[in-house]
């Protein structure tokens, strides 16, 4: 936090809208857009509906969970498709799903076959198709830009989102209001065509690789792993959760603070919301200034701060307007939080693992705020508006406090692109699943390079472990205390070989560190074996002749 200024500066693009630049970025990202709007009208919709057919306070706070649930049982399995798959395959399925909901909504509204549990039903239907598009979309990110582009890029998906949250939700609640849900329902399923038509349309290339494509278990493993071992990605997951749980009361309880505190109609709650999104509209808009202004874990703070005075006013105010500029500054402190904490993910994130550590990201940020709007509701139900909105307040201040314990770090310039590998030759006849392959590395270090190689092998053991590593070792030679081995396994010859593959040019530095403490000027010798059994030999099963004794 030493250097607020100039941390972001060097991975900032020229201009917030500089990705706009790329064709391909371009198309799908005014597409969206659309498809935007028609999620926000479908949202309202529903929140709307879902007050009109049900007393229960808990059903109304619902409609957010069923969205956001099922990111989190599927993101991680959504995630571990996106980087084994087609990311343009897995976004068209999805919003397919998203489609398909939508649809039967419409239907199902305009037969009148309406209750609260088919609005959840399809809704969490939706959801899942959400779980699967947003990873591959935003993974795709890296592939279709230039990794200095990547926040730009990201800042515009949120912005554009929120630009429509602007007038979204308003035009939805007159849409409703006039016309009905049956309208609004159809609509978005209109919007949902057009993206799907663009996502067909567009195509961009990603790089292949020459490894056969890991089996589901094994990605999702190797994605969780990576996570574990991040520091940054570990504390951007535990803030967007907290965070999440504490500042989706706003969202979730909006429809009952229209409803019974302000006493406004579907058009009344689409003003709120479109002052929510108008704030987080003119944060999108200055966030690149504020990246150079201030550090990113200063600005997170700052946003949590300013989410808890959003929930507060709410709990107190009893006027439309104060409520809506409220709603303004909650706005903003959403966006340049999930911006900044979506962006650490992908900047801490190698593209062979990005799909994967974003999913992971997701679910539990959407785990956080699938169990707020469940915690909220019962507290509004239990108690009162005003005790759920308080609580929110404290909470989304805790969540800036932990800043202290789990703070962002600043984002770097860091080229987390995979460093060519040619497989090393061998003697043996080996198959894709030989194995397990065990790798010994000898070093040669004098005493008084000692500390020095052993900071770096702790760093060494984290990164191979994080890219496959098994069962990762150091010894040293008790005869000739200068030697040293590093020794590691995997589970197969193809394991090896994408270890290898994963190493960034950023790890491959650590190389050339160690080469300068090695006490010769040659290279560590690296000796690649293959373990077998040596239990002893199971006799073969030899058959009883088939005869009869005389």
């Amino acid at each position: 936090m030493s250097k607020p200024a100039c941390a972001d500066a060097d991975v900032v693009a020229p201009t917030t809208f500089a990705p706009l630049k790329n064709q391909t970025f371009r198309s799908i990202w005014l597409a969206t857009q659309v498809s935007s709007l028609g999620w926000l009208m479908q949202t309202v919709a529903i929140s709307w509906l879902m007050a009109t057919i049900s007393k229960s306070d808990l059903n109304v706070a619902l409609v957010q969970a069923s969205t956001t649930l099922p990111a989190f049982f599927l993101s991680v399995f959504a995630g571990a498709i996106a980087d084994n798959f087609s990311r343009r395959k897995v976004m068209f399925a999805g919003w397919c799903v998203i489609a398909l909901a939508s649809a039967m909504l419409a239907c199902l509204v305009a037969l009148g076959l309406v209750d609260p549990w088919i609005v959840l039903g399809l809704s969490f239907l939706a959801g899942c198709g959400v779980a699967f598009t947003d990873p591959a979309w935003h993974a795709s990110v890296g592939d279709v830009l230039r990794k200095s582009d990547v926040p730009a890029a990201v800042t515009l998906i949120s912005v554009g989102y929120n630009a429509v949250r602007s007038i979204g939700p308003a035009l939805g609640g007159f849409v409703v209001a006039s016309f009905g849900s049956l309208t609004a329902f159809a609509l978005a399923t209109l919007s949902y065509l057009g993206l799907l038509w663009t996502i067909q349309r567009c195509k961009w290339k990603v790089p292949s690789s020459p490894l056969p494509r890991e089996s589901m278990s094994t990605a999702i493993h190797d994605g969780v792993r990576f996570t574990a071992m991040s520091s940054e990605i570990k504390a951007a997951i535990a803030r967007g959760s907290l965070f999440g749980l504490a500042s989706i009361a706003i969202l979730a309880l909006l429809p009952l603070v229209a409803r019974d505190q302000l006493s406004a109609g579907p058009v009344g709650y689409g003003i709120l919301m479109a002052g929510f999104g108008t704030g987080a509209f003119a944060a999108g808009i200055s966030n690149n200034v504020l990246r150079r202004t201030l550090s990113q874990e200063r600005l997170i703070t700052l946003a949590c701060i300013a989410c808890a005075a959003c929930s507060l006013s709410l709990a107190l105010t009893p006027s439309i307007a104060v409520a809506a500029i409220a709603l303004a500054l909650g706005g903003a402190g959403w966006v340049v939080t999930w911006t900044g904490l979506d962006v650490s993910v992908q900047l801490a994130s190698p593209r062979w693992v990005v799909g994967r550590t974003l999913s992971v990201y997701y679910a539990f940020s959407s785990g956080g705020i699938a169990a707020g709007s469940w915690l909220w509701g019962m507290v509004a139900q239990n108690y009162s508006l005003s005790w759920a909105l308080e609580g929110s307040a404290g909470a989304l201040l805790l969540a800036a406090a932990t800043g202290f314990l789990l703070p962002i770090r600043e984002w770097k310039e860091s080229d987390q692109a995979p460093r060519g590998f040619d497989a090393p030759e061998v003697a043996l006849d080996l198959k894709p699943r030989s194995g397990p392959i065990v790798v010994k590395i000898d070093y040669v270090i004098p005493e008084k390079n000692v500390e020095a190689f052993l900071e770096q092998m702790r760093e060494r053991r984290r990164v191979q472990s994080r890219v496959g590593a098994r069962h990762w070792t150091l010894q040293r030679d008790l005869q000739e205390p200068c030697r040293w081995t590093e020794t590691f396994r995997t589970p197969t010859w193809t394991d090896y070989l994408r270890l290898n593959h994963r190493l960034t040019a950023a790890d491959r530095e650590m190389d050339g560190r160690l080469l300068e403490l090695n006490a010769t000027e040659f290279a560590p010798q690296t000796k690649l074996s293959i373990e077998r059994p040596t239990g002893p030999a199971r006799k073969r099963h030899q058959p009883t002749p088939f005869f009869s004794r005389p």
